[in-house]
């Protein structure tokens, strides 16, 4: 065979090779349900009771940092809540309490520090913290569990978080989201949780963006039967020198309902480009109210 006709059979060859490694990956990026079985619905009175609102509040080691910069202003609180906590952005040592950049985003974490600081943010404009942000908001949680999924209704936003139990790995190649993508397991009555594949709105800090290497690991688990405590460890090998761990301490509410939350319905805070925040008084479908 010449080199040509070589060339004109090798081609096809590599072309299918490809598709076939394409074909692989993206069945491997997928997991398919399956239906809960009797036996399955059976395991889960052996596991702990998640179930119902709960509430930031009652004790901890303080909230886990916030996907980004605080809202401004107090957020309405229920029973007495935590407020809000923004991401403890300095050079400090890793482990407990807070992060520890290294030079290149300790200095971007200073420059953005002694810049002029906008009055509002995006979350004031309707878009969420992110993760871990969002777990420490003032709101309550709902948590549900079912075969193979603990799924977490966050009031605030009006947010769903997924933890998928049944057996699927953490994805090599994660959709980037507010979220991320969470896989879970348990370890005696804890369960575990790691999180990875976050949005670029998702930063350490206020001008401290995050690698495509950050991990986040959250461990839940009942201290009582109406306490529950969550441990949130942030690890980011390209930004932070090391891990470092935060905990928090929810209260059940069995009376509670979740609320409705609609972040964008009657939103009229707006942001210029020069971070000066503003409010737009125009009546919606008229003209503007008379002075």
């Amino acid at each position: 065979m010449n080199n040509k006709k070589r060339i004109r059979f090798e081609i096809p060859a590599a072309a299918l090779l490809i598709a076939t490694a394409l074909a692989s990956l993206a069945a491997a990026q997928q997991f398919i349900t399956k239906a809960p079985t009797a036996a399955d619905w059976a395991a889960m009175a052996k596991l702990p009771d998640f179930n119902g609102v709960w509430e930031r509040g009652g004790g901890g080691g303080g909230a886990a940092p916030r996907g980004n910069a605080v809202a401004p202003g107090a957020a309405p609180q229920r029973g007495g809540g935590q407020g809000r906590a923004a991401a403890q952005g300095r050079g400090g040592g890793g482990g407990r309490g807070g992060p520890s950049f290294t030079p290149k985003y300790e200095a971007m974490r200073a420059a953005a520090a002694s810049a002029p600081q906008p009055e509002d943010n995006s979350t004031a404009n309707c878009l969420p913290p992110g993760m871990p942000g969002i777990m420490g908001q003032p709101y309550p949680m709902e948590f549900l569990l079912t075969p193979g999924k603990m799924t977490i209704v966050i009031e605030a936003y009006t947010e769903v978080r997924h933890i998928y139990t049944d057996g699927r790995p953490l994805p090599e190649d994660p959709d980037e989201k507010f979220f991320g993508t969470s896989i879970g397991h348990w370890e005696g009555d804890t369960l575990v949780a790691e999180t990875v594949g976050f949005s670029d709105h998702v930063q350490h800090a206020r001008g401290v963006p995050h690698s495509d290497k950050m991990k986040i690991v959250e461990r839940f688990r009942l201290t009582d039967p109406d306490t529950m405590t969550i441990e949130t460890t942030i690890s980011d090998p390209v930004v932070l020198t090391a891990p470092y761990t935060t905990s928090s301490t929810l209260k059940r509410h069995r009376n509670w309902t979740i609320a409705e939350y609609i972040c964008e319905e009657n939103n009229r805070n707006y942001v210029d480009q020069a971070g000066k925040a503003g409010i737009n008084l125009s009546i919606p479908g008229g003209d503007s109210p008379k002075k």
